[in-house]
């Protein structure tokens, strides 16, 4: 299975986004339209931030373009880069905090092309500091390999959200590179806090407050803009990717290392991106629900006195 996925991937590689995203908006309503759970928790999702009905259709078709460009993110040969497909809003925030010499967390929800972060940063930043970028790996062996295998480019490394995976984040913060997590899904029992998003408690990763308080690395927020076809034709590009720092007093915070307190700073942060944007936001996750429980349950004590 993994040979012809992979395969699949690399041809579909080829073909433009003018193609790729129109077949991936008609998946994302054909998902919408065939599970009723999934309509409802959308549309509770969407009415609670006050979205208009245009917008969380909107929402659905960016879901599904979410899967229709994989095979430009996962498929493409490594050697193939992204080029003048991806332009950078304020790339000297990312410089800047590279330059501080202590490690860089960057932070990306799920929102627009979350995939292009890692790799654009890995194509501009990575022969200076590579990216270790936290992945949650498949159930199924053989989409699992095909993951790992294709985020795997030069500059970028993947590390398994297993213990062995966050000793492998420090280890990279602490010789001053940078680490990518997506803090806004459900991490494992014992791995969160409770803390509000957008108005409702929601389970939260507190990986990032204390990978920053062991650390006291930097921390930048990145969002990937996707983009129409009208607005790729003015722009000259597909993607755009937005950089921003945290403000000191918010790294202070993380680095204080409260795990309720660090909680509610990520989601706040999160919440601030995703309005930059809201159609192009995964509202059709299920954030509210309980953790799982997993092997991962808590950093050893004896990396957290590293």
């Amino acid at each position: 299975m993994q040979p012809d996925m992979l395969n699949a991937l690399q041809r579909l590689s080829h073909w433009p986004l003018g193609l790729l995203h129109p077949l991936g908006a008609a998946l994302g309503w054909v998902a919408y339209l065939g599970s009723p759970s999934y309509r409802r928790r959308l549309k509770a999702h969407t009415d609670a931030v006050g979205l208009s009905r245009g917008q969380r259709w909107a929402a659905v078709g960016h879901a599904g373009k979410m899967v229709g460009e994989l095979p430009l993110m996962w498929g493409r040969p490594r050697e193939e880069a992204f080029g003048d497909r991806v332009q950078w809003r304020h790339p000297e925030v990312v410089e800047q905090a590279l330059a501080e010499g202590k490690g860089l967390l960057l932070l990306t929800p799920h929102l627009g092309c979350f995939e292009v972060t890692a790799q654009a940063y890995a194509e501009r930043f990575g022969a200076q500091q590579p990216i270790t970028a936290l992945y949650r790996p498949a159930k199924q062996a053989w989409l699992a390999e095909v993951m790992k295998d294709s985020r795997n480019r030069p500059g970028m490394l993947t590390s398994p959200a297993t213990l062995g995976g966050v000793r492998q984040m420090l280890r990279a913060l602490k010789t001053g590179q940078t680490v990518g997590l997506l803090p806004d899904q459900v991490p494992p029992e014992g791995m969160g806090a409770w803390a509000p998003f957008f108005g409702r408690p929601a389970y939260t990763m507190t990986m990032a407050a204390k990978l920053v308080a062991q650390t006291r690395c930097a921390v930048v927020l990145l969002r990937g803009e996707r983009l129409g076809w009208l607005a790729r034709r003015a722009q000259g590009c597909s993607y755009i990717v937005h950089a921003s720092r945290v403000a000191p007093q918010t790294e202070a915070l993380l680095a204080a290392g409260d795990a309720a307190e660090s909680a509610a700073a990520i989601n706040r942060l999160m919440e601030d991106l995703i309005m930059q944007a809201p159609e192009q936001y995964l509202w059709g996750y299920n954030r509210y629900k309980g953790p799982r429980a997993d092997i991962l349950t808590s950093t050893p004590k004896s990396e957290e006195a590293a």
